[in-house]
C-alpha cells in the first residue's frame, strides 16, 4: 500500500526546503494550465519509461498527484513507481484541486 501525504505536510516540506521530488501525473497540456510549485510533469501513463531516466536515486523522496481524490492518476503512477524499485513514494492523494480549495499557490509553464 502507498502512503499519502496531507496538504499540510507537503506544505511544510517546500517551505523547509525539503529534499523531495514533486510529480505531477496529469497530462502536460493541463500541467501547463497550473501544477503546484515545484513540480515536473511525468504523465502518469509514461511514469514506467519517464521515471529511470529522470530519477535516477531509488531512494529519492517522491510525492505524486493529479487533479483530486477521484483521479486515479496518482495512485496508478505511486504503484509503478514502486514497482520500479523506488522505496519513498507519497501520493497526495486529494491533488491539485484540494491544494487550490485551499487557496494555495500555483504555477504555470
Amino acid at each position: 500500500m502507498i502512503s499519502r501525504i496531507s496538504r499540510d505536510t507537503l506544505r511544510r516540506m517546500m517551505e523547509r526546503g525539503d529534499d523531495f521530488i514533486l510529480i505531477d501525473t496529469l497530462p502536460t497540456t493541463i500541467f501547463r494550465k497550473s501544477h503546484l510549485p515545484g513540480a515536473i510533469n511525468i504523465v502518469s501513463d509514461d511514469i514506467v519509461t519517464a521515471a529511470p531516466r529522470q530519477i535516477r536515486d531509488r531512494e529519492a523522496t517522491i510525492v505524486v498527484y493529479c487533479a483530486n481524490g477521484p483521479c486515479r492518476r496518482s495512485d496508478l503512477a505511486a504503484e509503478r513507481l514502486v514497482e520500479l524499485g523506488y522505496r519513498n513514494v507519497l501520493d497526495y492523494h486529494e491533488g491539485k484541486a484540494d491544494w487550490i480549495e485551499s487557496g494555495l499557490p500555483v504555477e504555470t509553464a
